[in-house]
C-alpha cells in the first residue's frame, strides 16, 4: 500500500460532501457570507430548484482582486483569528466557496465599497480561472450553475425541483427572522416572488412577515436570563398550534440552528397544553458568551453544543412556562376567525389534525393512549398504594367540583341576571355568564364582546391543575417489587439512566445499577399499577439518549391525572345556575393553562363586538 497526497480538487469534493449536501446548503453558505460582509439587501434567484442556477447578490463590503483569488482557496477566511473560542460571525471555516467550485460552475463578481471597478473569478469543477476586471455594483454577486455536474452521482440523491426550491425558501425564512434589519428577496423561474422588507428593530414585525399576521396576535414575548445566558423571542399561545414542528425557529448568537436539545425543551415547556400530534409555534433566540457554546460541531454549522446544556434547557422551559402562566390563557384569535367563517355560506367544517371528528367533550380524544410503547397499564393501578393515590386524587377532584356548588340533583333552568350585576362583572376577562346553551356551553358577556365556554373542558382543566399541584413538592407514592426486575441494557444506556436516578426516584421509580449492563428496578409509581417495567426502562433510556431528558415517566403520570380529572369534572349535559357558571369563569381567570383542556383543545372562544357587527354588516 502506497500513501499519497490527494489532489486539491478531490479534497474539496470530499469537503463538499459534508458542507454542500443540496442546493439549500449552498444557499445557506452564500447568504451567511453576505450577512458577514455587512449587507443590508440580499437577493436570491434560483432555477431548477437551485440545481440549474443559484445566484446571491448583496450590497456588502465586497472584495478586491487579491481577496477573490484567496476566497476560492480552502481554509482562507477573514472571520477567524487564532482561536475557535470567540466566533462572532456566521461563517468561519473557509470551506464553502472552494467546496461549491469543486462540484459546480462558480462565478464570483465583486466590487469593494468605494472602489472604481470590480473583478471576477470563475471555478469550474475545481479548475480555477484567472482574476479579471468586470463591471459590477458595490457588493458581491455569486452565481452557481449546474450544481453537482462534477459529481453526477450526487444528483441521483436530489429531490424534485419543487422540494429543493422549498428547502431554499426555508433557509431564506430562517435568515430573515434572524436578521430583521436586512431586506431579503427570493425570485426565480421555479417560484413566485417572495420579499421580506427590512423591519429594523421590530423583530415581531419580521416574524409576522414569515409566519403570518396571526402569529403577531397570538404571540407572548419572552425575555429571561440565567447565569449570563439570555433568552428572547416569542412563544405562541397553546391553542395556536400547527401539524408539524416546522414553525419552531431557534437561534444561538444570531445563528439559525436546528438543535435537538432546544426542540426538546420547547416540547417539554408545552407538555399537557397541546394535543398529541400538534406542535407549538415559537421563535427563540439565545445570546451567550461564544466561549460557552461550540458551533464547530459539524461543517454545516446547524448543530451546536452548549457547555452547560442543563442550564439552557431549564432557561427555555422555565421562561416559556412562566410566560404561559402569565398571559397564555387567552384564546387564539384563529378560533374567532374560524367562527366567523362558519357563518359564511358554503362553509363545511373539517376536523383539525390531531382531533377526533366524533369526540365529545366528555371523552378523551386520544383513546387512552399516552404515546408510549410497551403496553403500560391503562389507568390507576391496583393495590393498596394505588388505591390510596386514587382516593387522594378523588378528594382533589371532589373539592374542585364542590367549589362550584354544583347540586347533586338536576338544577333549575338558567335565570336572567339583573342588569346592574351583569355590568359589574362584565369587566372581568371572561365576563358575566348570561346563559347556558345545549347544557354544555356557557355564553358570557364581556365589556367588548362575548365568550363561549365549554364547561366540561374548562372544569376538567381546573381539576387537572389541582391534581398537578398534588404531584409536585413531594415524593410520589410507590409500590415496592417483591422481586426487583432486572433489565438488561447496553452499558452506555445504564450510565445515562443512572444520571437521572434521583429525579426518577422523586416520581416513585427507584432504580439502581446491577452490574455493568443491567438496571434493577425496585419500586414503581403506585398510580401506574401493573405495568411493563422493562418497556418503560428501555423507553426512558432511548429518550435520554436522544433528548437528554427523562420526561416520559412524568408525562405518563400526568396522563393518568388528566384522565382522572376528565372523569371528576362537570359533565356535559349538566345544567348550571348563573352563580355556578360565574364561579367557573372566575376560577378559569385565576388558573394557569385554563385556556385549553388537558387534551389541548380550546376551552373557550372569544368574539369581539366588532366581529359580531361585521356579521350583520354594521361596520
Amino acid at each position: 500500500m502506497i500513501i499519497k497526497q490527494l489532489s486539491e480538487t478531490l479534497i474539496n469534493q470530499i469537503a463538499a460532501g459534508e458542507v454542500i449536501e443540496r442546493p439549500a446548503s449552498a444557499a445557506k453558505e452564500l447568504i451567511e457570507n453576505a450577512i458577514d460582509a455587512g449587507a443590508t439587501r440580499i437577493e436570491v434567484a434560483t432555477a431548477g430548484g437551485g440545481k440549474t442556477l443559484l445566484r446571491v447578490i448583496d450590497n456588502g463590503s465586497g472584495m478586491g482582486p487579491d481577496d477573490l483569488s484567496l476566497a476560492i482557496r480552502r481554509h482562507c477566511t477573514s472571520k477567524l483569528s487564532d482561536t475557535l473560542f470567540d466566533i462572532r460571525s456566521l461563517g468561519f471555516r473557509g470551506e464553502a466557496l472552494p467546496s461549491i467550485g469543486s462540484v459546480a460552475k462558480l462565478t464570483i463578481t465583486s466590487r469593494p465599497q468605494g472602489a472604481g471597478s470590480g473583478a471576477e473569478i470563475t471555478v469550474t469543477g475545481g479548475k480555477v480561472g484567472d482574476v479579471r476586471p468586470a463591471a459590477a455594483n458595490p457588493g458581491t454577486t455569486v452565481e452557481v450553475r449546474d450544481l453537482f455536474f462534477a459529481t453526477p452521482a450526487r444528483l441521483k440523491f436530489m429531490k424534485t425541483e419543487k422540494a429543493e426550491a422549498g428547502a431554499i425558501t426555508e433557509i431564506v425564512k430562517r435568515m430573515a427572522i434572524a436578521f430583521p434589519a436586512i431586506r431579503f428577496v427570493l425570485s426565480g423561474t421555479d417560484r413566485s416572488l417572495l420579499e421580506f422588507p427590512a423591519t429594523g428593530d421590530d423583530h415581531l414585525a419580521r416574524i409576522a412577515q414569515v409566519l403570518g399576521a396571526d402569529f403577531k396576535d397570538n404571540a407572548i414575548e419572552l425575555d429571561a436570563e440565567r447565569e449570563d445566558v439570555r433568552l428572547t423571542g416569542f412563544a405562541g399561545v397553546p391553542t395556536f398550534n400547527r401539524g408539524n414542528s416546522a414553525h419552531q425557529y431557534a437561534f444561538v448568537n444570531g445563528r439559525p440552528v436546528q438543535d435537538k436539545q432546544i426542540l426538546s425543551a420547547i416540547r417539554g415547556a408545552y407538555a399537557e397544553t397541546i394535543p398529541q400530534g400538534r406542535y407549538p409555534v415559537a421563535v427563540l433566540s439565545l445570546a451567550l458568551d461564544p466561549a460557552l457554546v461550540d458551533v464547530n460541531v459539524h461543517p454545516a454549522k446547524s448543530d451546536v453544543r452548549f457547555r452547560d446544556p442543563g442550564l439552557v434547557r431549564g432557561l427555555i422551559v422555565g421562561a416559556i412556562r412562566q410566560s404561559l402562566q402569565r398571559e397564555g390563557d387567552r384564546a387564539s384569535t384563529t378560533g374567532a376567525g374560524g367562527m366567523l367563517r362558519a357563518f359564511r355560506p358554503g362553509f363545511s367544517p373539517q376536523p383539525a389534525q390531531g382531533w377526533s371528528a366524533d369526540a365529545s367533550p366528555s371523552r378523551p380524544l386520544h383513546g387512552g393512549s399516552s404515546g408510549f410503547g410497551g403496553g403500560f397499564g391503562g389507568g390507576v393501578g391496583s393495590g393498596a398504594a394505588a388505591a390510596s393515590v386514587a382516593r387522594g386524587f378523588g378528594e382533589v377532584a371532589q373539592a374542585a367540583f364542590d367549589s362550584l356548588s354544583v347540586p347533586t340533583a338536576r338544577s333549575e333552568p338558567v335565570a336572567a341576571q339583573p342588569a346592574g350585576q351583569v355590568e359589574a362583572i362584565a369587566s372581568y376577562p371572561l365576563g358575566a355568564a348570561r346563559a347556558q346553551v345545549h347544557a354544555n356551553y356557557i355564553v358570557a358577556q364581556t365589556s367588548d364582546g362575548l365568550v363561549i365556554v365549554d364547561q366540561h373542558a374548562a372544569h376538567e382543566r381546573l381539576v387537572f391543575e389541582q391534581m398537578r399541584k398534588a404531584l409536585t413538592g413531594r415524593r410520589l407514592p410507590s409500590q415496592g417489587l417483591l422481586i426487583p426486575e432486572i433489565v438488561d441494557l447496553p452499558e452506555e444506556d445504564c450510565d445515562r439512566l443512572m444520571t437521572h436516578a434521583k429525579g426518577l426516584e422523586q416520581l416513585g421509580f427507584a432504580i439502581e445499577r446491577f452490574g455493568p449492563g443491567a438496571i434493577a428496578v425496585r419500586e414503581t409509581p403506585a398510580m401506574l399499577g401493573e405495568m411493563d417495567t422493562a418497556g418503560l426502562v428501555r423507553d426512558l433510556a432511548d429518550e435520554i439518549a436522544e433528548w437528554d431528558t427523562a420526561d416520559r415517566l412524568n408525562a405518563k403520570l400526568e396522563h393518568v391525572a388528566a384522565t382522572m380529572a376528565c372523569h371528576g369534572s362537570v359533565r356535559s349535559g349538566r345544567q348550571l345556575r348563573v352563580e355556578e357558571m360565574n364561579a367557573l369563569l372566575r376560577q378559569m381567570e385565576q388558573t394557569p393553562g385554563s385556556g385549553q383542556c388537558n387534551h389541548g383543545r380550546p376551552t373557550y372562544v372569544e368574539l369581539k363586538l366588532s366581529d359580531i357587527e361585521r356579521l350583520f354588516g354594521r361596520s
